[in-house]
């Protein structure tokens, strides 16, 4: 955050004395002018282009939601009608589904340095091929572990594109348009696992594979012609690149100089600022910032969401006269789309912490309501026979609360809360967390359910996500409409005062707000 005697208002900021070599009155004029053009009502330049690069890289996430969801509709295919030939248990299938989020948190760290080496568009790239060599070994599967290792490799390339998407959409985006090309990554993610509940349902397990296959080669044909990441040419030193990524995505009209003379600062400041780990972890900001992050992680994984996707079928089928519906996750799917979608466009409205408080209560409401519906059916099955509507209803409403809030805004903040010094290894530590616990709450919840029973599972859940509201509550800050530097000043226990619009940042620590991922 620049002091607060170099604040001015927008359309009269300072200049100062030697930052381009400005000597005479024409310089400071023309310094001047380009600044009004570039930053007078907020921004200039087009923001078309930063929403199709967006989701230009957000197709990754598209493949990554594939994978995601393709366990569900190859489930009974493979354990109960053997159609690929070769047997598969049920806890062999537990492992085929589970040890892809291994591969994923095993990439966290890597795919950092792979950024910082050859770039954020190359490294993206460079993930087409386990991706593509996951979905060829699954195709022609011959036994179980070439499944598993197939599904390791499919983690790995998902893995990578949960970290670079975001860091990518973060650094070539807008402030204003920050938050909304945030949640394009888990929109995509609904959208692939949406498309393989309603493809899954129509054809069988290798020819699905077959078409998730082709979807990286897709994104890496599109992703091909859009522009690296302004910040990253910077990085290099190359900066009339770094002028050509701007003007791609601003539009051709748009002056960038101003803009790269911001990104040359932030990485000066970066460098400059680079600190050990153990160093960082004594700053009280990034210790609370590490905290919510893990908090945030944990009470995502431990909401609930594994337990209700595993069990609507059931649901679904109890409430259709016992009859399963092959429709049941594709009306879920429909649901997390249609719901992250409208997070999309509120999360720079609304704000972080609103979204996080009713998604978390409202999802302790449903799994109160499911654990009511299996208790009862528990003691007596005949009691449930007119409430199958009530169970329908609560896993509609989990679904679609988890997408508006604890689905998309975990990921968001961590690439909010950190400090540019700091994240090279505090964003992956977050990352990796919530792998793991992905891991362990997909491997172990069926031993869970067998110990607690139905009832006691939604039971524990639900007081998990009252704790989580709590957490938000008395924890999380709002990060909407904030710099980088005001948020590491509120989790360093200052005030922000009250004449320091958090919606006005210094023009010249606005790059501070784009993640970087290797000091």
């Amino acid at each position: 955050m620049a002091a607060q005697d170099e604040r001015e208002p927008l359309i009269t900021p300072a200049l100062p004395a030697n930052r381009s070599g400005y000597g005479t009155v024409e310089d400071a004029r023309d310094a001047m002018s380009k600044f009004v053009v570039n930053n007078v009502a907020g921004e200039s330049g087009r923001k078309l282009p930063q929403y199709i690069a967006g989701l230009a890289a957000s197709g990754g996430a598209l493949a990554a939601g594939t994978f995601l969801g393709w366990t569900a509709p190859t489930d009974k295919p493979l354990t109960v009608e053997g159609e690929y030939g070769f047997p598969v248990s049920d806890e062999q299938f537990s492992w085929v589904g589970s040890i892809s989020n291994l591969g994923a948190a095993l990439m966290c760290f890597p795919i950092g340095y792979m950024m910082k080496l050859i770039g954020r568009k190359w490294s993206m790239l460079a993930m087409v091929l386990p991706l593509v060599f996951g979905w060829l070994l699954i195709i022609f599967a011959e036994n179980v572990a070439m499944l598993m290792v197939g599904r390791f490799f499919l983690g790995v390339g998902g893995g990578a594109f949960c970290v670079a998407a975001p860091t990518y959409t973060a650094e070539i985006a807008q402030p204003s348009i920050r938050g909304t090309l945030g949640t394009f990554f888990q929109l995509m993610v609904t959208v692939g696992i949406l498309f393989v509940y309603a493809v899954g349902a129509g054809v069988d397990v290798q020819v699905l594979s077959i078409i998730c296959g082709v979807i990286p080669l897709v994104f890496g044909a599109i992703f091909f012609f859009m522009p690296e990441s302004p910040y990253y040419f910077v990085e290099k030193g190359r900066y009339s690149e770094a002028a050509s990524s701007l003007k791609w995505l601003r539009g051709v009209q748009y002056d960038e100089n101003a803009e790269i003379e911001d990104l040359k600062q932030a990485d000066e400041k970066v460098k400059a600022e680079a600190i050990p780990m153990l160093v960082a972890f004594r700053q009280k900001a990034t210790v609370r910032a590490l905290a919510i992050s893990l908090g945030l992680m944990f009470f995502q994984q431990l909401s609930g969401i594994n337990a209700v996707i595993f069990y609507n079928s059931a649901i679904f089928a109890s409430a259709n006269g016992g009859k399963e519906m092959s429709s049941a996750s594709i009306i879920v799917g429909g649901i997390q789309v249609v719901a992250t979608l409208f997070a999309s466009f509120v999360v720079d409205k609304v704000g972080r912490r609103i979204l996080l408080l009713v998604s978390d209560l409202m999802m302790a409401v449903s799994t109160i309501l499911l654990a009511v519906y299996f208790q009862l059916k528990q003691d007596d099955p005949a009691k449930v026979d007119d409430l199958s509507w009530l169970a329908v209803l609560a896993v509609c409403l989990f679904i679609a609360m988890f997408s508006i809030g604890y689905g998309p805004v975990p990921w968001l903040m961590v690439g909010e809360l950190f400090a540019n010094n700091v994240k090279a290894f505090a964003s992956p530590v977050a990352g990796v967390f919530n792998w793991l616990l992905a891991f362990l709450v997909t491997k172990v919840f069926t031993n869970l359910k067998d110990a607690m029973g139905e009832a006691g599972v939604f039971w524990l859940f639900s007081g998990i996500s009252l704790l989580g509201t709590v957490f938000v509550f008395l924890v999380v800050p709002e990060t909407k409409g904030k710099s980088l530097n005001d948020i590491q000043r509120i989790l360093a226990g200052e005030k922000l005062n009250a004449d320091e619009p958090a919606g006005l940042p210094d023009p010249r620590d606005e790059r501070d707000e784009r993640p970087s991922q290797v000091a």
